[in-house]
């Protein structure tokens, strides 16, 4: 019966799912201003339908697009006209969309897990997949995790955040975020793993064992509910959230612009239609103000740590204004250190740096308010890897990318424990 239910499923999800058949993921690269100047007038231009993977930063930098089929000639030949640059990084994205389906469909098969040690960490997994997984952890680990529902997203679904402490009320605490941009399925599925991780580890590893005793964890795997369901049912590229927009067919918001810190500054778009639409207004979307209405409450985090894909970067303040933090140096140097361990593991190289000097000006960005709200430690990761899959890194790299992400983010933990504010 299970085993029809699946076909079923699968049935009916083939027949809704948006298709990339031909899209292809081009890298350019300009030369000098003036090229970039063009490539970055190729952003405004909608009848081209292009999707940003990798914005557009400065001279040198590789700038990766999706591009569709039906605008694939004339954007190629706008390149080749202007002399600018370009290679094929993805021949055919649905190719690479299908095989991922098709993994993901046989694990469908297999018996459901038991609990959290028979989870399997190395595939990607379905919301619903991931709601029973935070349950199975909080049933086995009840006087070291629990689930706290911080709010509800637009659609409805809840919004949880586990918490691993060891007891106390409103202790120092450090935060984690992943999936805040849906399609971004290594970082939930790297969640997912450093939640079993931190129930492992306590009481084994030294370092790991003292930061609960003094502090709390809160992890949220799923930061943007919506938009991750549908990447599963309907658009696997879907970046936003899913609320319509008013006065626009074009439907949901960057939950990375939609923050109180520069917003509405360049760095965003005001257009509903845009990849980077900052909202209406700052806050306006609830899976932004339900974490904003909850690290106010708290007023007592130390560390926050926002993480996205891809670019292999370790980025602090600030993204909107090129002022340097009060604290760079410090965050420059423990950045340093964390990229420094996370390499010791494979030898993956991750550039840091402000966000605005190291990336883009980004306005509206999460960490940009947390530290404005006096969170020293605010952090944002671009895991793996660097262009070659974008957002659809094959699932053989989940468990590399959150052991060697681990590391990283145990430094900063560390660090943040250590040196008390």
């Amino acid at each position: 019966m299970r085993v029809l239910l699946v076909l079923a499923l699968l049935l009916v999800a083939a027949l809704t799912k948006e298709t990339f058949e031909g899209h292809q993921i081009l890298r350019v690269v300009a030369k000098d201003e003036v090229q970039l100047s063009l490539i970055r007038e190729l952003e405004d231009v909608q009848e081209f339908e292009l999707d940003f993977w990798r914005g557009v930063t400065d001279v040198h930098s590789p700038v990766d697009v999706r591009v569709p089929s039906h605008s694939l000639q004339s954007v190629k030949v706008y390149l080749e006209t202007l002399d600018i640059e370009y290679s094929v990084m993805i021949e055919d994205l649905q190719v690479m969309l299908d095989e991922e389906q098709e993994e993901m469909d046989s694990a469908l098969r297999v018996v459901e897990p038991r609990d959290t040690n028979s989870f399997d960490y190395s595939r990607y997994h379905t919301l619903q997949e991931i709601y029973e997984f935070q349950d199975m952890l909080v049933a086995e680990n009840p006087s070291l995790v629990s689930k706290i529902v911080i709010g509800q997203s637009y659609q409805g679904r809840p919004i949880n955040v586990l918490k691993f402490s060891t007891g106390g009320t409103k202790r120092p605490a450090i935060w984690i975020d992943t999936g805040i941009h849906s399609r971004e399925w290594v970082t939930q599925a790297s969640g997912t793993w450093f939640a079993k991780k931190i129930v492992t580890d306590y009481g084994k590893d030294p370092a790991l064992t003292a930061i609960l005793n003094n502090m709390d964890i809160f992890l949220e795997i799923v930061t943007n509910p919506d938009g991750f369901y549908y990447t599963h049912s309907s658009n696997r590229m879907w970046r936003k959230t899913r609320k319509p927009n008013r006065g626009s067919n074009c439907v949901g918001v960057d939950p990375n612009r939609n923050w109180d810190a520069g917003f509405g500054a360049p760095g965003a778009s005001n257009n509903p239609c845009s990849e980077t639409y900052r909202g209406p207004s700052a806050h306006s979307e609830s899976e932004v103000r339900s974490i904003v209405d909850f690290v106010k409450s708290h007023r007592n985090f130390k560390a926050f740590v926002s993480i996205h894909s891809y670019s292999q970067m370790l980025l602090y303040p600030y993204g909107y204004t090129r002022t340097p933090a009060k604290d760079q140096a410090e965050l420059h140097s423990l950045a340093r250190k964390a990229i420094s361990d996370l390499a010791t593991l494979y030898g993956t190289r991750y550039r840091y740096g402000s966000i605005i000097n190291t990336i883009y000006q980004a306005s509206g960005g999460t960490i940009d308010w947390t530290y404005n709200q006096g969170i020293k430690y605010s952090y944002t990761f671009e895991l793996r890897d660097t262009g070659r899959y974008g957002f659809i890194l094959p699932a053989n790299q989940i468990i590399p990318t959150a052991k060697e992400t681990w590391l990283a983010l145990m430094a900063i933990m560390d660090h943040t424990n250590k040196n008390p504010y």
